[in-house]
């Protein structure tokens, strides 16, 4: 067992103005194999626990909350701020600050300090002890997570952290960094997705990383994850006390622009990407391979 060397904090409040921010109804559906339960078959309706890591008042989690409300009671815990880049990244210095925001018309929102992958253990472990969500949604992303940013990412972070604990999970991202994205090309396929995913499942110890591009969608392609790559740099700037600041820079190389099986061909030719990713990243071909070298 590992003991964490920080205090979990929590709090509670409500205050008029964040009334304001109405949470809408409507959200989810996919496809994929699986051996699970069938959720939809309950007769109660599914709970389903949304993060990302844009913050709590972003614009493309107010977009899932209202599309996920037509197929569940919604819970929200997400970071108090941006998150983004955050990848797994969990708090072990400092602690954890959560607040309840409000509760309304089947929808419950909290916001926390810690980390898309911190808002996912802490929703588990203060609300869903007992019995887990049916579902798990991260997003929807202000920006892609196709191909290497899978490994960046706090809002495949967050989904990752379900699909550990054995919780249907999916993150939703749209190819478009405004913080005014437009997210309605995207709600019938998330919607689609969602309802799938609540009645087939998926298989254990795999969840689906969704993106979408900005602007008209086709359909979508289920497809692999494109060998692409980062090109970076980093710019030396004088910070304010004149000591030397590096921002870090750079362009996203596709080395395979030309497969069509990829996650970028799908989001380059107008269609939605679907990637099966799991959480099991050995290499099964190597271990045989060692095993003849070097046991």
């Amino acid at each position: 067992m590992i003991f964490l060397p920080f205090p979990l904090i929590s709090f509670h409040y409500s205050l008029p103005i964040l009334q304001h921010l109405t949470l809408f109804p409507h959200l989810f559906s996919l496809f994929l194999p699986a051996t699970k339960v069938n959720v939809m078959d309950e007769k109660k309706r599914p709970v389903i626990l949304i993060t990302n890591d844009d913050g709590a008042f972003s614009k493309g989690i107010k977009t899932l909350m209202n599309v996920a409300s037509k197929f569940g009671d919604v819970v929200v815990f997400a970071p108090d701020k941006v998150q983004s880049g955050t990848s797994n990244a969990i708090s072990t210095k400092t602690p954890i600050l959560s607040s309840k925001l409000y509760s309304q018309d089947g929808v419950t929102v909290y916001s926390s300090s810690g980390t898309p992958t911190d808002c996912v253990k802490l929703a588990f472990y203060s609300l869903f002890r007992d019995v887990k969500p049916d579902l798990l949604l991260s997003g929807i992303n202000h920006g892609s997570n196709t191909s290497v940013n899978t490994i960046y990412s706090g809002t495949m972070g967050a989904a990752l952290e379900g699909c550990i604990n054995h919780v249907p999970s999916i993150a939703f991202s749209l190819c478009d960094y405004s913080w005014n994205a437009d997210f309605s090309n995207a709600i019938p396929f998330i919607e689609k997705i969602i309802d799938f995913v609540l009645r087939d499942s998926l298989s254990f110890g795999t969840c689906l990383n969704v993106n979408f591009p900005k602007g008209e969608v086709k359909g979508i392609k289920v497809c692999r994850q494109a060998n692409a790559y980062w090109d970076e740099e980093f710019d030396l700037r004088k910070g304010k006390y004149g000591f030397n600041e590096y921002w870090l820079v750079g362009n996203f190389v596709n080395r395979e622009p030309l497969s069509r099986d990829t996650d970028m061909w799908a989001i380059d030719n107008g269609y939605a990407s679907v990637v099966p990713i799991k959480i099991d990243m050995s290499d099964m071909d190597s271990i045989k391979y060692l095993k003849t070298k070097i046991e």
